[in-house]
């Protein structure tokens, strides 16, 4: 699990240029880093390819935390 954690968090810091340690487990993409409709989806993107899963759009809105999104790549994993 804390592998998928630094992971995503990598993915995030890279496309929003920020610190990695900036990212914690409970960071809130939208009001706490500031990550708009665009970098979503350009995260998400990321995520599927990383690892090897895809996300239904009916999913993406809940896409709001690390603890979250690390949640649902465990268990939707292939």
């Amino acid at each position: 699990m804390k592998n998928i954690k630094n992971k995503i968090k990598k993915i995030i810091s890279n496309i929003m240029e920020i610190e990695i340690k900036k990212i914690h487990d409970k960071t809130n993409l939208i009001t706490d880093l500031k990550v708009d409709s665009l970098d979503i989806i350009e995260i998400i993107m990321a995520i599927e390819e990383k690892f090897n899963i895809e996300i239904p759009e009916s999913e993406v809105e809940k896409f709001n935390t690390i603890n979250f999104i690390t949640e649902y790549i465990q268990k939707n994993k292939k």
